[in-house]
C-alpha cells in the first residue's frame, strides 16, 4: 500500500471517528472520489459546479465537469479519439464575465457570457452563507510544542492522540 493511500485512509478514519470536516483540494479525481462527501469543481478560481460526490461523478451538470471526467484515463477508451477542450485558457487576472468557461464551452449561449447558470448547481446542496476571511481560513501549521500541550478535556486532544497512535502503529509494520 502506498504512503498516499495510508494517509488518505487515516484521514478518512479520523473523519468518521471524530466527525471532522476537511477542505481537500486536489487535481486527482480518483482521490477526490475516495475522500469527499461533496465536491466543488473550480475553473479559473470560480466554483462552476457543487454537488454530492456520487451525483457529481455519475450525473455531472456543468460542461467543464463533464470534460474533466471524460479526460480521466480509461482503458476502454484506448485507441479511440477524444475531443479536446477547444480554445485558450482565459487570463486568470482578467477572467471573462459570466461563466469563466464560456469562451471554451461547446454549449455556451449568450446568457453564459452575462452570468453563471444556477442550474449547474444541484438543488439539494446547501451553499455557505458566508466565507471566513482569508486570514481566518488559513493558519500556519507548526510542529506541536511539547511544553504547550493541550489542556485536559480539549476535544482536539483525542484527535492528536489518535493520529499519534495510528502513525506509531503504521510505522512499525
Amino acid at each position: 500500500m502506498s504512503v498516499q493511500a495510508q494517509v488518505l485512509n487515516l484521514m478518512r478514519d479520523l473523519q468518521r471517528e471524530f466527525s471532522l470536516t476537511y477542505l481537500f483540494i486536489s487535481h486527482n479525481l480518483a482521490v477526490v472520489h475516495h475522500i469527499a462527501d461533496r465536491v466543488g469543481v473550480m475553473y479559473l478560481g470560480r466554483i462552476v459546479e457543487l454537488a454530492p460526490t456520487r451525483r457529481l461523478f455519475t450525473m455531472p451538470q456543468h460542461p467543464y465537469t463533464r470534460m474533466l471526467l471524460e479526460a480521466v484515463p480509461d482503458l476502454s477508451m484506448t485507441g479511440k479519439s477524444r475531443i479536446a477542450v477547444a480554445g485558450e485558457v482565459p487570463n486568470p487576472l482578467d477572467p471573462p464575465p459570466g461563466c469563466a468557461f464560456h469562451p471554451r464551452c461547446p454549449l455556451a449561449d449568450a446568457r453564459c457570457s452575462r452570468r453563471c447558470r444556477s442550474s449547474w448547481r444541484l438543488p439539494s446542496v446547501a451553499r455557505p452563507r458566508a466565507m471566513p476571511s482569508r486570514k481566518a481560513a488559513f493558519r500556519r501549521v507548526q510542529r506541536p510544542d511539547p511544553a504547550r500541550a493541550r489542556a485536559p478535556g480539549d476535544p482536539l486532544e483525542a484527535v492528536d492522540s489518535a493520529i499519534i497512535a495510528r502513525l506509531s502503529g503504521a510505522g512499525s509494520t
